[in-house]
């Protein structure tokens, strides 16, 4: 029989990581997430900066873009150095403090990522279904608003998970099977009836995944729509471009999400888990920048730019 524990701010976790891993396997992932976490850095500093200083920039669509880029910063941050720093065994271990921590930075920028992308879709379909009414709709006002809108949903949400994982009591062993503190491996190692947090956790994830979903597909079936009826290829073109690296984005972090998330029990092993985690924890923040970068002519015009001073001073 487990023997329960009543969590602490002094209570003591061990982050397993990949330690249980061939030496190879751990030396591979270790260059995996080292080069990863350096073209996050890069990429979505080089969009923040370059939508800061470049006055082609400032508009709701690059705005937005600019807080996704933050918003991803802040994602990889809360995980991908603990895991790094877990290579050497002294740095596995993390407080009860540290673990929710790390988890509500991770839960505040996913929902928040959610809900960016959401807006995103709806200022696609603005500029392409009504561009008569698109500078009065997508105001200055209506972006900062907008924004701290979010805020308030993200931070209000993690703060409930947070209080959640807190009251849970723990076991004796405080393993956790993962390389940061996720909400099913510490359930897991809980030694009480975790039911209604999954419900809970359900809940939110239908709200955050589902239903965002279901108005990015609606926004881009009236944009097919009205991109068909444009007489002109290249207003065709010009409008596919701009909504095309949107929707891959979308595509990927939503269809992730809801594969992940969307479950009462959790049906991976350990190491699946941990696998698959990697896909939103690692690769869609590295990944994000480059789909924004490469096909974007303004955004690889600005980041040109940007280098050019930069090697000038």
């Amino acid at each position: 029989m487990r023997r329960r524990e009543t969590p602490g701010n002094g209570t003591m976790f061990i982050l397993l990581g990949f330690s249980d891993l061939s030496p190879m396997t751990q030396g591979s992932l270790f260059m995996f997430f080292l080069l990863s976490y350096l073209l996050s850095l890069v990429g979505n500093g080089l969009i923040i900066v370059a939508v800061t200083l470049s006055p082609r920039l400032h508009s709701p669509m690059y705005f937005f873009l600019k807080v996704l880029s933050f918003v991803e910063l802040l994602s990889i941050n809360s995980t991908v150095p603990k895991v790094l720093q877990s290579y050497v065994p002294v740095g596995r271990s993390i407080t009860l403090f540290g673990c929710l921590f790390q988890f509500f930075i991770f839960i505040m920028a996913a929902a928040y990522e959610c809900s960016i992308l959401t807006v995103m879709a709806f200022d696609r379909y603005m500029a392409i279904c009504h561009p008569l009414r698109y500078t009065t709709v997508m105001s200055v006002s209506f972006c900062y608003k907008t924004t701290i809108y979010i805020s308030v949903i993200a931070i209000g949400n993690a703060v409930v998970e947070c209080v959640m994982l807190y009251n849970l009591p723990y076991c004796s062993s405080h393993v956790i099977a993962h390389f940061f503190c996720d909400v099913p491996p510490m359930m897991t190692i809980a030694c009480a009836n975790t039911l209604m947090v999954k419900i809970y956790l359900l809940v939110m994830s239908v709200t955050a995944t589902v239903f965002p979903t279901i108005l990015v597909i609606c926004s881009y079936i009236r944009i097919l729509t009205a991109m068909f009826l444009l007489h002109s290829a290249e207003s065709r073109h010009k409008a596919f471009v701009t909504c095309g690296s949107h929707l891959v984005s979308v595509t990927i972090f939503f269809g992730t999400a809801m594969f992940v998330h969307l479950r009462l029990d959790n049906p991976f092993t350990p190491y699946e888990d941990r696998m698959v985690a990697l896909s939103y924890c690692v690769i869609i923040p590295t990944i994000n920048p480059l789909i924004y970068s490469l096909k974007n002519k303004e955004m690889k015009d600005a980041i040109r730019k940007l280098n050019l001073r930069m090697t000038l001073h």
